[in-house]
């Protein structure tokens, strides 16, 4: 095998055939069960209709830019609807990461009514509407609706007693993934529409495809990370149909390519929700798969599912956790550079002062002088449940030099999470594991999350300006800030090595 310099963009899905495939024919047996019921015309679930009100929602709650589009399309006289998770969110009362609508137009009908609109996607496009900063997605009936599946024969027959509508409203809902994502709300005539069991499903916390999940999962195995982003975020559990066959079928993502992993990648570890995500990549296979040194890291050291205390890789992410969100995300950069500061840490621990400086030179743009001498005024107790970290009585000197050490540790095991050789090796004495060299980390990525901590080997960067205050600039860590960026960074380390520093929460 090849050994690449420091990255690696093969291609190749390194998928184990005789292992997964065994489990896909298997789950087709239910699959058809599942074609045979689409092809009687059965309905998936009672149809339902609810007031928004009924529901908590009002048009306040839905973003500027998705009214903008809304109206524009209304008054042109299509029929238009908010659907997929920003409904589920609404019903939640949370805040969605972005409203998606569908419409009764053509997509070329809704280019021509807004003049920053441009139409992407091949495979199923959509149109892209422009509106200040933000980017709505428009997606048609014409276009998304359910396709005969020729080679499995399907025929999407329109059910008894179901008018033209609800017909358009069911193929389109049909084509989803999960109940609580199959949902349509029309924000004029205040219903949402419910031909899945959505509702039914968000009220008992529950995860699962629209149709027998082995279908779902083998048609996209995208699904499967969505599946898992989406019970971290909301904090629900899966259907157990719908649990087993993620379990059995979790290999098939190494079918994505590099650049989709890395996109699920984020919104599981940038969002708000990276600790509820690693517990269900471990749980259900997956995390050997996408981060085989993280997993080694959680064998190694005997993961427990509800002990956070001593795990110091859960606890960094559960505090990055408190400080984004869906609609205040960081940058992919951030949560690079905690996964590999963790994995320098897991292979040489370290004194506490040690760790404490290293977070205060990144954060002041690598003056070591300033981070030093604040280190050694500290007299606070560090968390002493973590194997990672090691007290012992260092002078100044000597913290210096483990410092930079530190720097350096976590520049090696950046360019060790980005090269094949060392991620397949990092399994390999768990026999049990699937294989996997998967490496998503694209060079740009990279050699950014590099520049957060190489200030502490190089030393006190020119023009520095130090950050003012504690509060972070979301849209500036969002785009990848350096200064944003390490101050998070620094203040995620500090606050899980010294918890009883955590002050009110001034984000």
């Amino acid at each position: 095998m090849a050994i690449a310099t420091g990255f690696a963009f093969s291609c190749r899905p390194h998928f184990p055939l005789s292992y997964s495939m065994r489990k896909v024919f298997i789950s087709c047996a239910a699959a058809m069960e599942a074609i045979e019921d689409i092809e009687s015309g059965k309905e998936p679930a009672e149809w339902k209709r609810f007031n928004s009100k009924e529901l908590g929602i009002s048009s306040s709650m839905i973003a500027k830019p998705a009214k903008i589009v809304l109206n524009g399309l209304r008054s042109k006289g299509f029929e238009v609807y908010l659907v997929g998770g920003c409904v589920r969110d609404l019903i939640l009362k949370r805040t969605p990461k972005d409203f998606d609508i569908i419409t009764t137009a053509e997509l070329k009908e809704v280019r021509r009514t807004f003049s920053r609109c441009e139409i992407v996607g091949r495979r199923f496009p959509i149109c892209h509407v422009h509106v200040d900063d933000e980017v709505v997605e428009v997606s048609s009936f014409h276009t998304s609706g359910i396709r005969p599946r020729r080679d499995l024969g399907l025929s999407f027959e329109k059910p008894v007693d179901c008018d033209e509508e609800d017909h358009f409203r069911w193929r389109n809902c049909l084509r989803r993934d999960f109940t609580i994502n199959g949902l349509m709300f029309d924000p004029y005539s205040k219903l949402i529409y419910d031909y899945m069991g959505g509702v039914d499903d968000i009220r008992k916390a529950k995860v699962q495809t629209i149709g027998h999940a082995s279908f779902s999962f083998i048609e996209d195995c995208a699904r499967i990370l969505r599946a898992i982003r989406i019970a971290a975020r909301l904090g629900f559990r899966f259907g157990r149909e719908t649990a087993l066959s993620i379990k059995n079928l979790s290999s098939s993502v190494l079918r994505l390519d590099r650049g989709r992993l890395l996109m699920e990648m984020n919104y599981m570890l940038a969002y708000g929700s990276a600790e509820a995500s690693l517990r269900l990549l471990w749980k259900f296979g997956l995390l050997e798969i996408l981060l085989p040194i993280q997993a080694a890291y959680f064998v190694r050291h005997g993961f427990r599912r509800r002990d956070k205390s001593s795990n110091l890789l859960l606890s960094l992410f559960s505090n990055l956790d408190k400080l984004v969100a869906p609609d205040r995300p960081c940058h992919s950069s951030l949560w690079v550079t905690i996964l590999a500061f963790h994995n320098a840490l897991s292979d040489q621990p370290r004194d506490p002062l040690v760790v404490a400086a290293f977070s205060l030179g990144v954060h002041n743009g690598g003056d070591l002088s300033e981070a030093l001498s604040i280190a050694k005024r500290i007299s606070a107790q560090h968390n002493g449940s973590f194997h990672e970290l090691e007290s012992r009585d260092l002078s100044l000197a000597a913290l210096k030099e483990e410092v930079v050490e530190l720097a350096t540790s976590v520049q090696r095991a950046l360019t060790t999470m980005t090269d094949e050789y060392f991620v397949s090796r990092a399994m390999s004495n768990y026999p049990k594991a699937p294989y996997s060299d998967l490496v998503f980390i694209p060079l740009a990525l990279y050699l950014k999350a590099c520049n957060v901590c190489q200030c502490v080997r190089m030393g006190k960067e020119k023009g520095f300006v130090a950050k003012k205050g504690n509060k972070i600039d979301y849209e500036l860590l969002a785009s990848g800030s350096l200064q944003e960026v390490r101050h998070v960074f620094a203040r995620v380390v500090f606050d899980t090595i010294y918890p009883l520093n955590i002050g009110e929460d001034d984000t």
